[in-house]
């Protein structure tokens, strides 16, 4: 009987894998459509998007072929705690190229930042150009956004950056370079190296 049951379980799931994800898909692609419409995000083919990607484009954003962005808890059980988020603010450039993969990723960039072909983001991964705030707190109480420090990021290709970094402004990571889980990087990392840590530090080369 409870081979039975479980057989019975299994093919259940098959029915409901078959049915349900081309609707989804479906019904992404469409919501997508008119959001990136409605936005002016420049692209040539919706991405693949688990749930429900969340932007507001203020400047000029630039999305690549066969991105994939996992945006719902049950998309990847690293544990994500929130939806993909891009926001492209006034003046900011972003660029995303071809083949890129993130889940649960914060993008928002007041400056400019580009990120390469087949870079892979882990869960929860934040990547910021901008301070957000003044540094001086007198500038911070009359909320002088004239005096918000922000700094272009270059991720290059193939590059992985583990669940849970953060990647500040005025950052370079050459290609094929790896950021270990939790670091947060305020220094340009070279090519082909790995590095980690609060903040990030040369660990070794790949």
């Amino acid at each position: 009987m409870k081979i039975y049951n479980y057989g019975i379980w299994e093919l259940i799931k098959k029915i409901h894998h078959k049915i349900h994800n081309p609707i989804d898909v479906f019904f992404s692609k469409i919501y997508h459509s008119i959001t990136f419409k409605i936005h002016d995000v420049e692209h040539t083919e919706i991405p693949i998007i688990k749930g429900r990607l969340i932007i507001k484009n203020e400047g000029k954003c630039i999305l690549g072929n066969k991105l994939k962005f996992n945006s719902t808890l049950k998309s990847n059980f690293v544990g994500l705690y929130k939806p993909c988020t891009i926001s492209v603010r006034n003046n900011g450039h972003l660029e995303i190229k071809e083949f890129s993969g993130f889940s649960g990723v914060s993008i928002v960039c007041s400056n400019k930042i580009t990120i390469g072909r087949y870079v892979n983001c882990g869960g929860n991964v934040s990547i910021w150009d901008t301070d957000f705030h003044p540094i001086n707190y007198l500038d911070r109480r009359v909320h002088d956004f004239d005096k918000i420090n922000s700094a272009p990021i270059e991720i290059g290709d193939d590059v992985f950056i583990g669940a849970h970094s953060i990647i500040l402004k005025g950052v370079k990571i050459g290609d094929k370079a790896v950021i270990g889980a939790g670091s947060v990087v305020t220094k340009d990392v070279p090519e082909n190296q790995i590095w980690a840590g609060n903040p990030a530090k040369f660990i070794k080369n790949v």
